[in-house]
């Protein structure tokens, strides 16, 4: 906002409600504000719904839906998340220094989330055009019903990742135990280890693209298909 000076603010849960945490970061902040969290002690619903470039910091675990709904502000939690951290973000960047529980970054239109550890069952479930890199492995039922986007993977995957794929696409550098229903692994093109190479400098890693293999949807499940009978 012109004319209005940048400020950093920090609250520690220990000694402000959540409740009015939140209220802050909804009415009382300005573009490119700062505001420091300490203390959340795995408190949930942290920095949910912004909608401002802000920058916010939380130093320890956060709950469930940690900066979930995100728009344009850029989230770091210095620890270990619940369940559906940045559920549903569109824009912005929320990073995890630690590890994600279930769900991270469900149905994400937009924005990147960055998780340096590793994260639970269906990662990216119902994607619909965010960017995921998780700097460990992810859980099975990762990319479960993905719509669009791309989910970058630097460890291993679980079981039935990218089942019931539509167009988003999944770069995985470690083992995979199974296939989803639908998904296929596919040639690695140029333009795939570029969209790799950009995003991982975007998450700070530094692996070698060439080392990532490509998952997308066979698009089987594209059309009901009444010969199958209900068998895929």
């Amino acid at each position: 906002m012109d004319g209005v000076m940048a400020k950093s603010t920090c609250f520690d849960l220990k000694q402000t409600p959540l409740r009015q945490v939140n209220q802050f970061l909804h009415h009382q902040v300005n573009p490119a504000d700062s505001v420091t969290i300490l203390n959340p002690d795995g408190a949930h619903n942290l920095a949910v719904g912004l909608d401002l470039p802000i920058a916010v910091e939380i130093h320890g675990h956060a709950g469930y839906y940690a900066a979930g709904m995100n728009k344009q502000a850029r989230v770091i939690i210095h620890g270990n998340v619940g369940t559906g951290v940045a559920e549903n973000m569109m824009s912005g960047r929320v990073q995890v220094k630690g590890f994600a529980s279930a769900s991270a970054g469900a149905s994400a239109h937009g924005g990147l989330l960055v998780i340096d550890g590793d994260a639970g069952l269906r990662c990216g479930i119902s994607l619909k055009g965010g960017d995921i890199v998780v700097g460990g492995s992810v859980g099975s039922f990762t990319a479960f019903m993905a719509q669009a986007g791309r989910i970058v993977v630097c460890g291993n995957a679980g079981d039935a990742i990218g089942d019931s794929l539509y167009e988003a696409v999944l770069y995985v550098r470690g083992e995979i135990k199974s296939l989803g229903a639908d998904a296929q692994f596919e040639p690695m093109a140029e333009a795939d280890y570029a969209t790799v190479a950009d995003l991982l400098d975007k998450a700070g890693f530094s692996h070698d693209p060439q080392e990532f293999k490509r998952i997308a949807s066979a698009k089987q499940l594209y059309h009901w298909n009444v010969d199958a009978n209900q068998e895929y």
